[in-house]
């Protein structure tokens, strides 16, 4: 029986966030507004929008630091391990 994988819900929230972004890109075009409002709610939009993609550059940084984090940590455990073991088969 093939394992399961564990579910993953990142690729949830990024493809709701993309998809509240076009939902919010399409509001902006389709609803009547002059042209000065139009160019403030469009850079309003933006401007969330930068603050949005900072915040999740920010949110994978730090789960990319806690992966390599622990890498590293499970390398050197495998390593320590691995020279234990010879120690034992010498001994």
């Amino acid at each position: 029986m093939p394992e399961s994988k564990p579910y993953s819900i990142s690729p949830a929230i990024l493809a709701f966030f993309a998809g509240a972004a076009v939902g919010a890109v399409v509001v902006a075009l389709t609803t009547p507004r002059t042209g000065p409002e139009f160019r403030g709610d469009l850079k309003d939009l933006t401007r969330r929008a930068k603050r949005k993609a900072a915040q999740l550059a920010d949110h994978a940084s730090e789960a990319w630091n806690e992966v390599a984090g622990r890498t590293a940590q499970a390398g050197s455990d495998l390593k320590q391990g691995a020279a234990d073991a010879a120690k034992d088969l010498k001994g």
